[in-house]
């Protein structure tokens, strides 16, 4: 008797929890949201992410509360003798959190950890290059994303992207790019788009605007685009990105069906910032 009602009880609380786990997350994160945004972060902001004074009073205080949130729910972890200020994770918070703007947004539901290193740092490598031979080598990184848990970062860059924002290169925004990307469980250049008709749109303008890419690049043209994104079509998803957010008049202007697809994705139009 007791076997057969622990039989038909746990499919019912499996249920309940299914369905009210949700509401309690977003019940939190409305909590974090409408915590006072004190005045030495709101200083930090302003000064380390040059687009906030372009943010229109109603973005401003979205990006807030997302920043409240994201602060929550991450762990920054230092690594190689770095220190974690409230500086770094404010600014890379509030860099992340324009990718999730206008939306409802999981937070980078993937994400659990952020390592922050000073500067450069090396990671050892292997690459298999038939079936009996391996080549170990090191490799100096400034930014990578693990699908599993974790965004490694070089606040030596973070600080040089938030200094020259219209460069078009930003370590936060790619890295991040690459969460969203993964979000499905594959970093193909595909994030989870809101309709399945969705994708076959985007299919065919990202996979044109990355072959005109690899063209343009095996020519020597001048790309609005930086050439890092015919690495693979996750890449370019990253580099398209950090185009949209930092150049978004020229990428408009030199790829309009790129800028309206990222446009609908972001549901932002970076060009009324400029």
């Amino acid at each position: 008797m007791l076997k057969t009602l622990i039989i038909l009880v746990i499919p019912v609380l499996i249920i309940i929890g299914i369905l009210v786990y949700p509401r309690l997350v977003q019940r939190r994160r409305n909590h974090f949201k409408n915590l006072p945004f004190s005045p030495q972060k709101q200083a930090i902001v302003e000064n380390n992410l040059p687009i906030y004074s372009c943010l229109s009073p109603d973005e401003r205080r979205r990006l807030k509360g997302h920043i409240q949130v994201f602060l929550a729910e991450k762990q920054f972890i230092g690594c190689g003798g770095l220190q974690i200020t409230e500086e770094m994770k404010l600014t890379i918070a509030g860099v992340s959190c324009l990718l999730l703007l206008n939306s409802s947004g999981s937070y980078f539901s993937k994400l659990r950890s952020i390592l922050l290193y000073p500067s450069t740092y090396r990671v050892q490598t292997t690459t298999a290059l038939d079936n009996y031979v391996v080549v170990e080598s090191i490799e100096a990184r400034l930014g990578e994303s693990w699908i599993r848990d974790q965004v490694v970062l070089s606040w030596e860059q973070i600080k040089q992207d938030t200094n020259h924002w219209n460069d078009g290169h930003n370590v936060i925004l790619h890295e991040f790019t690459h969460q969203l990307d993964s979000e499905d469980g594959k970093t193909n250049g595909v994030p989870i788009l809101p309709k399945n008709s969705d994708y076959s749109v985007w299919a065919k303008v990202m996979s044109k605007e990355y072959e005109k890419l690899c063209r343009e690049t095996e020519q020597r043209v001048k790309t609005v685009i930086d050439a890092y994104g015919t690495t693979n079509p996750a890449e370019f998803f990253a580099v398209a990105t950090e185009t949209f957010f930092e150049k978004p008049q020229q990428l408009l202007d030199k790829h309009p069906e790129l800028y309206r697809l990222l446009q609908g994705y972001y549901q932002l139009n970076p060009v009324q910032w400029i």
